[in-house]
Formats: C-alpha cells, sequence, structure tokens
C-alpha cells in the first residue's frame, strides 16, 4: 500500500504512488519557465550569446538547440529525454519547448515529467545591420572595373553574384560609370569577393590599405583596405587582333578572331577556319590585346549567297575546331548600300544559321581605318573584308515575347546611362542564343507574360520553360526565416 493515501501499488523504492510521489517530489524545480530570444528583424538571425548571430528558420534543429542553450545550465540536475516544438502563431513572437526529463528521486524511484518552457522573441538589432544602417561604415572595399564602352561582362558578373548569394554580406554596392563597388565590414569578407572574382572571371588583382587609427596601448591598428580588380576588356562579340606570338601559340591561329564568350577564360573563334582557344586572365596580361570595334560601330548586312564548306585542311600545329559552328563563304552587302551593286565576300563561323536573305550583324574592315599595333603590321590580304557577328531579328517582337526575367542587385546608381537599357536587352539576347552562359544564370518565368504560340515565329532562339525556375515570394515574419516549416 501507498505509504501517504493507503491505495494498492505496485512494490517500489519511494512505497508510494505516482501521484503521491509527484506531489512530494517537482523534478523540474529550478528550471526557468520562461526564457527570452533576441532576434534582429533586419537580417533575419537570431543571437547566440555572447556574440553571435546565427540564421535558423521556425522549428529546426539550430533554434532547438539555440532554445536549449538558454537552460543548458538548470538541466545538469536532470536527464533530458525528448524536446520539441509545440506549434505557435508565427507573428505572436511566442516560442514554445515541449521538455521531458527524468530524475532519481526517493531511494532510487526514478520519475518522469513533460513540462513547457516559453520563449519570448525579443528585437534587437545586430552589429552587422548597424553599420549598414550607418551608410558610411566599412572596413574594405572591392573596386570591380572593366575599361570598356559596353557592360555585359558585369551583367553576367551580377546573375552570378545573385546565384551564389555573395552579395549578402556586403554593406553597400555602389555602380559607378566603368564598374562597380562593393563595401564590406570585414577584410575577410572583402578577401573573399576577390578570389570569387579571380574564379569566374578572367582577371587581375591589387591591394593596399590605409592606416585610420593606432591603439599605442593594446597594440591595435584600425586599417581600411582597398582591393582594386580589373577584369579584361573583351566582351562577346568584339572583334580582336592577337599578336602574331601569341596566335602561334593558340595553334597557328588566324590574328583576326571573335570573341564568342567570356566566362572564367576568353573564348575565341577563327571565323576563317573555325579554330577555337580559351585564354585566361595571366595568358591576357602577358600578351594583351584590344578589341578593334566598339559594339555601336555593328552595322547590317544582308546574305545574298552563301555556301557552307564540308571541310577545310588543317593547318600544322592548329588547335580544335568547334563542333558547334558551321564554316561557309557568303556574299553580303550591306543594307545601307541596297541601291548600288557593290558585294563583299567573306568566312563565316555562322553557317549553321544563316541562308540566303537573312539580315547578319557584322563589322567592316574594307572600309575603316585600324587603328591597332599589331593589325597595322598584318599582311593586307590576311585582313578579311568582313566579319559577321551574329544573326540579325526583330528585336521589338524578342522583346514582346519574352516570357522570364532576371533579378537585380540592390545598388546605388551614380547616374541612369540611356544607352544601359540597349545594352541590357543586349545581354538578354545573348543569353537566349547562348546556352552555355545561360547554365550559370538563374532565370525565372514571368508569369504576367502569357506564352505565345509559335505561329509567328520568326525563327529567333529562346528559353524553354523546362530553363526557368518560378519566382517564389516567401513572406517572412518576425520569429523565423524563409520557407519555416510552422508556415507551410
Amino acid at each position: 500500500l501507498c505509504c501517504q493515501c493507503g491505495v494498492a501499488i505496485p512494490p517500489n523504492p519511494a512505497n508510494m504512488c505516482v501521484g503521491c510521489l509527484r506531489a512530494q517530489v517537482d523534478i523540474t524545480e529550478g528550471i526557468p519557465k520562461q526564457s527570452t530570444l533576441h532576434f534582429c528583424k533586419q537580417c533575419q538571425r537570431y543571437l547566440q550569446p555572447p556574440g553571435t548571430w546565427i540564421q535558423c528558420t521556425l522549428e529546426s534543429r539550430e533554434l532547438l538547440a539555440l532554445c536549449l542553450k538558454k537552460i543548458k545550465a538548470s538541466l545538469s540536475k536532470v536527464r533530458l529525454i525528448d524536446a520539441g516544438f509545440i506549434w505557435t502563431e508565427p507573428h505572436s513572437k511566442r516560442l514554445k519547448l515541449k521538455l521531458t526529463v527524468q530524475k532519481e528521486v526517493i531511494n532510487g524511484a526514478v520519475l518522469q515529467q513533460v513540462f513547457v518552457v516559453e520563449y519570448m522573441v525579443q528585437s534587437q538589432m545586430c552589429e552587422d545591420c548597424h553599420r549598414i544602417e550607418a551608410k558610411d561604415f566599412w572596413k574594405a572595399v572591392v573596386q570591380v572595373r572593366q575599361k570598356t564602352l559596353h557592360k555585359k561582362t558585369f551583367y553576367y558578373l551580377e546573375q552570378l553574384i545573385l546565384k551564389h548569394r555573395l552579395h549578402q554580406n556586403t554593406l553597400r554596392i555602389k555602380e559607378i560609370h566603368d564598374g562597380l563597388d562593393f563595401y564590406y565590414s570585414s577584410k575577410q569578407q572583402a578577401q573573399k569577393m576577390v578570389d570569387f572574382l579571380q574564379c569566374t572571371v578572367p582577371s587581375r588583382s591589387k591591394s593596399s590599405q590605409r592606416l585610420i587609427s593606432h591603439d599605442i596601448h593594446s597594440n591595435v591598428y584600425n586599417y581600411k583596405s582597398t582591393f582594386s580588380v580589373e577584369i579584361v576588356p573583351i566582351c562577346k562579340d568584339n572583334v580582336v587582333c592577337l599578336s602574331p606570338k601569341l596566335a602561334q601559340s593558340l595553334g597557328n591561329m588566324s590574328q583576326i578572331c571573335v570573341c564568342i564568350r567570356v566566362t572564367s577564360t576568353v573564348h575565341l573563334i577563327d571565323p576563317s577556319t573555325l579554330q577555337i582557344a580559351e585564354i585566361d586572365g595571366n595568358t591576357y596580361w602577358r600578351h594583351p590585346f584590344n578589341s578593334l570595334f566598339h559594339p555601336k560601330q555593328l552595322e547590317e548586312f544582308i546574305i545574298m549567297d552563301i555556301n557552307r564548306v564540308q571541310e577545310k585542311k588543317k593547318v600544322a600545329g592548329a588547335g580544335a575546331r568547334s563542333n558547334k559552328h558551321t564554316l561557309a563563304e557568303a556574299w553580303v552587302r550591306k543594307t545601307s548600300e541596297l541601291d548600288t551593286d557593290h558585294q563583299y565576300f567573306c568566312c563565316t563561323h555562322l553557317g549553321h544559321i544563316l541562308n540566303p536573305g537573312d539580315l547578319v550583324l557584322g563589322f567592316d574592315l574594307a572600309n575603316c581605318n585600324l587603328n591597332d599595333e599589331f593589325a597595322n603590321k598584318m599582311n593586307p590580304h590576311e585582313i578579311p573584308d568582313v566579319v559577321l557577328i551574329k544573326k540579325s531579328y526583330d528585336r521589338t517582337k524578342r522583346q514582346r515575347r519574352r516570357n522570364w526575367k532576371l533579378r537585380e542587385l540592390e545598388r546605388d546608381r551614380e547616374g541612369a546611362d540611356t544607352d544601359d537599357e540597349r545594352q541590357y536587352q543586349d545581354f538578354l539576347e545573348d543569353l537566349e542564343e547562348d546556352e552555355a552562359i545561360r547554365k550559370n544564370v538563374n532565370i525565372y518565368r514571368n508569369a504576367d507574360i502569357p506564352v505565345e504560340s509559335d505561329t509567328d515565329d520568326d525563327g529567333a532562339p529562346r528559353i524553354s520553360l523546362a530553363e526557368m525556375l518560378e519566382d517564389l515570394h516567401i513572406s517572412e515574419d518576425a520569429t523565423g526565416g524563409e520557407g519555416a516549416n510552422m508556415m507551410t
């Protein structure tokens, strides 16, 4: 019989029933039933004392560990069996934790008890967000520059930064006429950005630092660091003239080449032989070369006649050839000279997409003054009359049919140039035409524009729905980040 109430019970070391035992002993005594968590609204992080801020979603293992650490000292006298969240309304700023504990009580009897700990979520701005609000507080800046008139490389770089989320640690992003400035609160974060840039685009960098203050008692130095990153001044669709030494080292290529892509290397193709080569940043700075034309000098030609070349004999020591392009010989005429009989003959790498009557954009080398040290030393017979760059489509129709979009970085603009919109449209068209670049970019479906039928299709390249991502807008609340389980 129970020694307190006289109820018949199975024998136990305490000689008491469970009810009397709980009335006599409370194993949760000393464990706080309420506690406080600090949460930063700006960056959606929780404070882990003494000074670490961590990202946690609602009902995540990380948040559970953080809650248990708040009462860890008082849990040392009991044995924790189970812990889990009780559902609370996401905006209530309350978190409830259900704990199951065991403890040995009178004469070796083990008592198990379940109780609830409630956490109040209080707002507190973290140090990083304080610095962001201060606007001018930074310790390191990465200055990215490219000495070109076109911003194609920067638009591509922007999408890579967004995809890999490297913009999250920046205090501020400022856009100026020839590049971008990224401001950081620590030198390590800036160095991480520089390493990323050197892996994604051909570039070179140098760093410097300026002493701001020095504490002679604690021997602490406060520096502001500046990293300068210069991207090679070559963009997609540029016509370049290589030095004879570099052209020979790349497999006896022609000196006049077309840049078909810029990723971590500069991809070149010889339009007369389809020979391709890749030039990394180190090779470029050893043998620098410039673009012969800027994009505004592109002229429109019409294909009068075109013959595909099936096989062309390789020269000695020639490198690899492109399998995605087709070599062709074409007779073209400028659309501005249709009233004349003047035609130009050229070799082109676009034989797989060009037909008689098509419009194509290219550069006229026969009637221009080339101000380039390597081109001026070339034999005039080796310089082609015309270099064709890409097929021309109706831009207005392409814009109307474009049912996808890209995200952009939030940045301070010095002044919007009227030419920026045209350059951005050029970049979007490049994405549609080049699948290799498209794989590195997150493309989102634009639900505002319906999918049109292909009845009036003029053959312009388009991005399939399979390559697009749904543009998700997951709401954020005061007690957790995106995609919390409690909210689904």
